[in-house]
């Protein structure tokens, strides 16, 4: 929540209550600004308090809703408003699949719910960092968890990686498991889960595995749990890197049709321990291959929806370089002239 404030709930509600009960809608106007501008001069404060008297709320938020008043014409519309704002203030309209309070709504400037994500940057805060060649910015599985997930649910990642996934699970207070078939990349990824300045009380565990073959409901009940409320899928884009000599690598399979029969047996095993009505994504984007363009994004989308998912977003997100393309950009505009292509800057989120 930004530009967030603490404010006395009682003298709130009461403030708003005697605002209700004003019948000349230019006295109702000029009782608006007075409170109006004391909002405005509040502090901001992001500490929530455990005392029942004080509510955080967002200093925008609350003076957007007060100069909606104010610009009404007449008072039983003021009052509808006003009535509207007490709710707000004193009770909560909970979705079943995240922590969002959508009798606030405005306050969520920050959750993205379009289908374009321009992010201009990697978060480098606390553990992650960009050493993997290959994962992907932590902003995705941050807005994925704030939509689909409550504090302390459980999320499954089994292409873990640098572990982007669990640190941010860390941070939102929520629960993971994650798989890496690479033991050397899977033990530094656990330092940093280890080490992780933002990390909350909960549980973030990364198994060295084969995500094609593991039996993911053991992996679960040795941590106590039967199943998961979110599946984040961040699978290899074929061989476009090649993350190891593992033949079960899905970046080492020999053809697209071999990635795909690899990549469903992944789904099959992460949807065996998904709740029913939850939600999965996968994080993928195409290739090219001796001139042609493979959508692999849509090719493996295809291979959720054969497993009978509802395919609910398709958000397309902007990248910049890959690791392989730092330093070339002039090359890789020459190359597109002159081979007719145009160069990837973006990559899928699928919502199943």
């Amino acid at each position: 929540m930004n530009h967030a404030i603490s404010l006395q709930k009682i003298p709130l509600l009461k403030a708003v209550e005697r605002l209700q009960s004003l019948t000349d809608l230019d006295v109702l106007r000029k009782g608006v600004r007075r409170l109006s501008r004391t909002i405005r001069t509040t502090s901001s404060n992001r500490k929530r308090s455990a005392d029942s008297n004080v509510v955080l709320i967002s200093k925008p938020f609350l003076v957007g809703e007060l100069e909606q008043i104010h610009a009404v014409q007449s008072v039983e519309r003021a009052r509808y408003y006003l009535s509207r704002l007490k709710k707000a203030l004193t009770t909560e309209k909970i979705t079943k699949v995240n922590d969002l309070n959508l009798r606030r709504w405005k306050e969520y400037e920050d959750v993205l719910t379009d289908s374009l994500w321009i992010l201009p940057r990697r978060d480098n805060s606390g553990e992650h960092s960009a050493w993997y060649w290959g994962n992907f910015i932590p902003q995705i599985p941050h807005q994925l968890m704030t939509r689909y997930t409550k504090k302390g649910e459980w999320v499954f990642d089994p292409f873990a990686g640098s572990g982007t996934t669990l640190l941010e699970c860390q941070r939102l207070k929520r629960n993971a498991l994650g798989i890496e078939l690479n033991r050397a990349v899977a033990k530094r990824t656990r330092h940093a889960l280890n080490h992780n300045t933002v990390r909350s009380d909960t549980t973030a565990e990364i198994e060295v595995g084969d995500s094609t073959r593991l039996d993911v409901h053991k992996s679960l009940r040795r941590l106590g749990v039967s199943s998961v409320q979110l599946v984040v899928l961040h699978p290899p884009y074929h061989d476009i890197i090649r993350f190891s000599r593992d033949s079960h690598d899905l970046s080492n399979a020999p053809t697209t049709k071999q990635f795909l029969t690899m990549f469903g047996k992944v789904v099959d095993r992460s949807l065996s321990v998904l709740d029913k009505g939850r939600y999965m994504a996968l994080v993928i984007g195409d290739k090219y291959q001796r001139g042609e363009w493979v959508p692999l994004g849509f090719l493996a989308m295809n291979e959720v929806t054969k497993r009978r998912c509802t395919l609910k977003s398709i958000v397309v997100k902007n990248f910049e370089r890959t690791l392989g393309k730092r330093k070339q950009a002039a090359l890789w505009r020459y190359r597109a002239l002159i081979g007719g292509f145009y160069v990837f800057k973006h990559e899928y989120i699928f919502i199943f």
